[in-house]
């Protein structure tokens, strides 16, 4: 499986990205899939995942209320729209493909990885 990340940018302290992620090689579309972020200096940390039917999602305390993962499996695709932004969500956000039968909160039971996207918020 390949993922291709998109949508990063620089915004605003309050403004809002959308990310997508697109799976080419294989389909995704009986796998949890999962967002994860690393800010400079900073370990790889779980934002947001969901299960392969979409019925179930999970987040970060820190981005709960404010961010939204969902997936349109016809496309492959997963994404993140991030609303509220601040300074503390600057970090290169990559998604990822777990085969998992649950979704995982930890990096370690995802399998495959996309190359990620910069986001940053500025003041």
């Amino acid at each position: 499986v390949q993922l291709q990340a998109s949508g990063g940018g620089l915004v605003q302290v309050g403004g809002s990205l959308r990310l997508s992620c697109v799976a080419s090689q294989h389909t995704i579309v009986s796998y949890n899939m999962g967002w994860f972020r690393q800010a400079p200096g900073k370990e790889r940390e779980f934002v947001a995942a969901i299960s392969w039917s979409g019925d179930n999602t999970y987040y970060a305390d820190l981005v709960k209320g404010r961010f939204a993962i969902s997936r349109e499996n016809a496309e492959n695709a997963v994404y993140l729209q991030m609303n509220s932004l601040n300074a503390s969500d600057t970090a290169v956000y990559y998604c990822a493909v777990s085969r998992f039968p649950l979704c995982g909160v930890v990096a370690a039971y995802y399998d495959y990885w996309g190359q990620g996207t910069l986001v940053t918020v500025s003041s």
